[in-house]
Order: structure tokens, then C-alpha cells, then sequence
């Protein structure tokens, strides 16, 4: 490899990069410095301060064979030009000068707006304060108009020559243009604009920036070690964006099909699928390039490894061995998922567990549609979510998951495998019930799925949660008691908003719910479902509710049994016994969990704050409240979710 340490004149990096000489290999992400920072390097500038070295990459390497892109700002259409330069390090400060110095900016303000921006010296400030430019070069919206009062009142207009001479304010885009010396001659201050050429734009103009220029006999191999060093700054580089440029120009891959290997235009294929099943939209590149690492290294001599630096490691024939078996995997994923009612991206407890999903499928193939290895992969999979085991460590738990899980899940008789580590380390804690209040945790998605799972069905509608009435009846988690009657009746926040007291319904239903007592609200519900009460209190009892805790409104012996018949459902699950580590005396007493998990939030559900008068005392109705409704049956169906969105009432 060699290289060589020119300084480059700014102004010739600039020129060159509006003649398309310099351009980006098109693996490099795009611009996205903001405001600040771009006027923060325009002071760099004019204070005659360092502001870093860049790198380039010689064009015409038969190793590296990198697609060039042009720099945003340089008005260069792609493959119109064929550059001499790549930038490796440096691209953005270089489109921020090449912008800023010749003409607006497109960037982003401090609250992460777009805004078209140009950079002015004010010279009255950079006379008086000569040290403090900071305060002298300010940013201004593209047409030089400064506005306030809802953009109603114009406070200051440079938008014209006049304007800007009278203001005392210097264009910085006409730094390097003949029409800037121009500028400075006609500001009536004479002796003031003398003095700012001399001593500010002048060596503006002058400012060179070293580099370090690596020649066209550099590997692939060196350039991609390079890059990945150069880039341990501010703005790091995904492993995917490193691979790409890995992977651009393999000598072996264009001798053979006589083009270059394009990592992005193969994930696009990848990123088509994920589409095509919103379950596994949390899915990156990333993700993707681990299993592919997974399986690559499974077939080798070394250890199964999903690392960082093994990622990078990887061989492009390898990556194109396994990654089409990976993205053929991922239906199979979508579908194993909505099996499990798990229904949607955001409701999928561990993202990263489709790794390993995937790369198991990759192994088993066709095998793991049969009934005891598929029965033996949810088994791994509940103990892998309700055990929270992917937070952390998730590498090293791939590896382990691939090189375990297919052999135990084939040895159907137990004779021979070992149960993986993941069913091993897999445990739950009784007092969990209670700090689990949000979909921030896995283990509450994973509880939330295993009760749609049970052939439970919406109170309302009667109809199963299966993945298209999921979507069709907006399908949410919700309070059982709600939260409205538990806040007057001085609920333990702890009980009122665990996982415990909250169930799968329709948002319809949720509203019919509204915030009172079930006391209340099973009569309601019994006039308006149109069925039998009995045919209700089975609909409700499949969630694991005791009905006739319910019905009475006795909040502590329906937190009991259903606390149980979770733990039950969860046991069911994982194939073992939870620890019981609650006393019922002294939690359903008002003392606290045990704080064995970091608390997490209450649900910012509100539910209606309705009168319990609406119906009669709760100890005038009958065991079976029978006739005891607010009127005669309302017909409903899931069709009118979607049409009524008003009254968004509901627990």
C-alpha cells in the first residue's frame, strides 16, 4: 500500500468536487450535519484552525472497485463523471464547506427541522472582537429573510447586495468568488473592509486542509482496515456500511460475473420481505449480517460466532453462500411468529430473537414443520422471551442457540441432546407479575401473546385474535379494572397497572368498558353482545379471569386467582415451575413488591371517569344479572370499529 500527505487547498478540493473529480464510494451514508456544527466549521475556518485531515482513495484500483457517488451540494448527476479521488474520511465536512462556500446549505436547525441555510460575516463584530468570531458569523435563512411572529414580521432583509452592505453582513458563499473582493470594496468603511480581507478572507481563501492520499495499488484488504480505523469518530459506521465497502470490487466476484458486488442492492432484496411481513420489521441490516455470520462460521473450524469483528470478518462467497438461505428463512420466521400471536413489529418481545430463529430454520429446513420439533422450538423460544435472556450477551447466545437448539430439537426422544442454555438459564419470578406495566418488556409482550393464544376471544365481538381480526379490531392491551375506578378506589399502583390486572380487547370494547367497576360493566356488556350470560362469562373466563370475582367487583380475589392462572400459563410455557416469592397478606395489604425489577412507568391509558349509579347497588343485582342492562341489545361488528373512532373513551 502506498499513500502520500499533500495539503490541499481548500479551494481546489472545492473546485474539484464541483467538477465531479472528487466523489463518495456510494456505500457512505448521506449528509447530515446541522447548522450549528456547519457554522462551528466556517469559524474553524476563518480562525485559520485545524479542522482535521481527510482521506482519499486513488480511482482505477483493479482491487477496489468502489461505485462512485457525487458529493450532495456539487451539482454533479451520477455516472456522468468519472472521479479521480474517493473520499474515505471527511465527507462532511467537506460537502459543508463545498455548500456553505459557494452557495446555500440543505441541513437541519436544533430541533431537527429541515431548513435551507446561508453563512454571513457580520464585520462590525469580527472587527471589535477579533477573537470571538464565534459571535460573528451568523446563519440566516436561504433568502436572507430573518422572521418573526409566526414568520408574519420581517426583521431583517440581506436578501439583496444593498441590503447586505448596509447590514455590514458578508456573504460567505462569495469567499472564493471574484464578485466577494467587489463586495468589500463598495462597504462604505473602507479601512474596515482592508482589514477583513487581509486579515480574514484572504487567509480564508489560502486555508488548506492536509489529507492523506492513498494510491490505486492499495488492497482491499488495507483500504477496508483503513476505513474502519479512520471512522471511530463522532459518526461511527454501521457494520453493514463496512462490509459494503468490503465487499465493492471483490477482484474474484467481478472476474466472474464481470460487474461488482452491490451489499445494498442485495439488501434491498432482504429489505422487500420484511416488508412483505410487518412482524419483522425490527429486522435490520444488522440483524441480517449476524445470521449470515452465525451460519458462515458454523460450517468452519472456528467457534459460531455473530460478533462485531467476525461480522467484518466475513468473505463475500461466504456472505452469498447464506444469505439468500437466510432471507428464505424469514417467511418462515413471520409465520412461526403470528403462530404464536405475535402479530405486528411492535408487539415481537425480542427483535434480536429472530436471529437466531432464522438461522435455526436455516439448519432444521424442512424439518422444523414437525409437530414435536416445532413443539420443542416454542418450548426454547417462551423460555428465551418470558426468561428475558436476549437483552444482553444476545452474540454469544446466538451462537449457543444454533449450535444447540437443532440437535435437541430433532432428539425427539430425549436420548442423545442436551437442552440448550437458553432453556437451561430460562426462570420467572412471581413478583415479575407485578413490575411487568408497559410493552417496554419482553416478558409483558410474551404474556400478552401466550393469552391471545389460549382461543381467547374479544367480550364484544366474539371473535379470536387471530392476525386479521387483530388488525381489524384494533386490538390493544387494556385494564380489566379499569384505571378511573382504581385510582378512587386506591389501588396499589403496583397491582393496578400490572400485566395481572390488563387483557387483549377491541378498542370498541375497551370504550364500552369505559372507567367504572365490572360491577358495572358486565351488565352492559351482557345487553349489548346479544348472547346468553353464560355464553359471556366463558368468553371472559378464557382469559383467565374469575368471573364471579369480577361480577361481584371484588378486586383482591380477582388479582389472586388471575395472578395464578398467569403463572400457571407461563409454567405451561416454559416447561417449569416460576418461583413464588409474593405474600398475599402483605401485597394485597398495600405493602410494596418486591423491588426485584427496575420499576417501569404506569400506562398512560386514562379511562373514563364515569358514575357508578349507572345501574343498580351492586348488592340489588342478581348472582347472574340477568336483565340488568342500560338498554335493549346494540347490534356490533368489527366493521364499525373502523367506522366510529368518536367517544375514544375507555379504561
Amino acid at each position: 500500500m502506498g499513500f502520500q500527505t499533500p495539503q490541499n487547498p481548500l479551494k481546489d478540493l472545492i473546485s474539484k468536487i464541483r467538477r465531479g473529480r472528487i466523489q463518495l464510494p456510494d456505500f457512505q451514508r448521506g449528509y447530515v450535519w446541522d447548522d450549528e456544527r456547519i457554522r462551528s466549521l466556517l469559524v474553524t475556518i476563518l480562525q485559520g484552525h485545524p479542522l482535521g485531515v481527510i482521506m482519499t482513495l486513488e480511482t482505477g484500483n483493479e482491487n477496489v472497485r468502489f461505485k462512485p457517488s457525487p458529493i450532495e451540494g456539487s451539482g454533479i448527476a451520477p455516472d456522468t463523471v468519472e472521479p479521480e479521488l474517493l473520499v474515505l474520511d471527511g465527507q462532511q465536512r467537506l460537502t459543508s464547506l463545498c455548500q456553505a462556500l459557494t452557495g446555500p446549505v440543505a441541513t437541519v436547525n436544533a430541533n431537527g427541522k429541515q431548513v435551507d441555510r446561508r453563512y454571513y460575516l457580520d464585520l462590525t463584530r469580527a472587527l471589535n472582537a477579533p477573537d470571538d468570531l464565534d459571535a460573528a458569523v451568523r446563519s440566516l435563512p436561504a433568502d436572507g429573510k430573518l422572521k418573526e411572529n409566526f414568520d408574519r414580521d420581517v426583521v431583517l432583509d440581506v436578501s439583496t447586495r444593498e441590503n447586505q452592505i448596509a447590514e455590514g453582513l458578508f456573504p460567505l458563499s462569495l469567499t472564493y468568488a471574484d464578485e466577494g473582493t467587489d463586495w468589500l470594496w463598495d462597504y462604505p468603511d473602507s479601512t474596515a473592509a482592508r482589514t477583513v480581507l487581509n486579515t480574514l478572507i484572504r487567509p480564508a481563501q489560502g486555508y488548506q486542509i492536509p489529507s492523506i492520499q492513498l494510491d490505486r495499488s492499495t488492497s482491499k484488504a488495507a483500504v477496508t482496515t483503513v476505513f474502519e480505523k479512520v471512522n471511530q469518530g463522532g459518526m461511527k459506521l454501521t457494520v453493514f456500511e463496512l462490509l459494503t465497502a468490503k465487499f465493492a470490487g471483490d477482484p474474484d466476484y467481478f472476474r466472474e460475473y464481470g460487474r461488482d458486488f452491490r451489499l445494498k442492492s442485495d439488501w434491498d432484496e432482504t429489505a422487500a420481505v420484511i416488508r412483505h411481513h410487518p412482524v419483522l420489521e425490527g429486522v435490520g441490516s444488522t440483524e441480517f449480517l449476524q445470521a449470515v455470520t452465525l451460519l458462515a462460521s458454523l460450517r468452519s473450524d472456528g467457534a459460531t460466532t455473530a460478533r462485531k469483528e467476525d461480522v467484518l470478518d466475513l468473505e463475500l462467497s461466504d456472505y452469498l453462500t447464506w444469505a439468500p438461505r437466510v432471507r428464505g428463512a424469514l417467511p418462515w420466521v413471520a409465520a412461526f411468529l403470528e403462530d404464536q400471536h405475535i402479530h405486528s413489529g411492535r408487539d415481537v418481545p425480542y427483535p434480536t430473537q429472530i436471529v437466531s430463529l432464522a438461522t435455526v430454520r436455516v439448519v432444521l429446513g424442512e424439518d422444523m414443520d414437525v409437530h414435536g420439533v416445532r413443539r420443542r422450538l416454542a418450548h426454547w423460544y417462551w423460555c428465551g422471551v418470558l426468561g428475558e435472556l436476549y437483552s444482553s450477551s444476545t452474540e454469544t447466545r446466538f451462537a449457543r442457540d444454533l449450535e444447540q437448539v437443532p440437535e435437541w430439537a430433532r432428539d425427539l426422544d430425549g436420548a442423545t441432546a442436551a437442552r440448550p442454555r437458553t432453556v437451561e438459564d430460562a426462570n420467572f419470578v412471581e413478583s415479575r407479575l407485578l413490575s411487568l406495566r408497559t410493552r417496554n418488556a419482553a416478558a409483558y409482550k410474551g404474556i400478552y401473546a401466550l393469552l391471545m393464544a389460549q382461543d381467547t376471544r374479544d367480550w364484544l365481538f366474539n371473535q379470536p385474535f387471530d392476525r386479521a381480526h387483530y388488525r381489524d379490531l384494533a386490538v390493544d392491551i387494556h385494564h380489566i379494572f379499569p384505571k378511573a375506578w382504581c385510582l378512587k378506589n386506591d389501588i396499589d399502583p403496583a397491582l393496578r397497572e400490572s400485566i395481572v390486572n390488563k387483557t387483549p380487547l377491541a378498542r370498541k370494547t375497551n370504550q364500552a368498558v369505559g372507567g367504572v367497576s365490572p360491577a358495572v360493566y358486565m351488565p352492559r356488556l351482557y345487553g349489548r353482545v346479544g348472547i346468553p350470560p353464560e355464553d359471556l362469562d366463558a368468553i371472559v373466563a378464557a382469559h383467565q379471569i374469575d368471573v364471579a370475582a369480577l361480577r361481584a367487583g371484588d378486586f383482591t380475589t380477582f388479582f389472586t386467582h388471575r395472578r395464578e392462572a398467569l403463572l400457571q400459563l407461563i409454567e405451561t410455557a416454559m416447561g417449569k415451575r416460576a418461583a413464588r416469592d409474593l405474600d398475599d397478606d402483605e401485597l394485597l395489604g398495600g405493602s410494596e413488591a418486591p423491588d426485584l425489577y427496575a420499576a417501569e412507568p404506569d400506562d398512560p391509558e386514562d379511562g373514563v371517569d364515569e358514575p357508578d349509579e349507572a345501574g343498580p347497588p351492586r348488592d340489588a343485582r342478581p348472582p347472574d344479572y340477568a336483565g340488568w342492562h342500560d338498554g335493549p341489545a346494540q347490534p356490533v361488528t368489527p366493521a364499525s370499529v373502523t367506522a366510529d373512532r368518536s367517544n375514544m373513551g375507555g379504561n
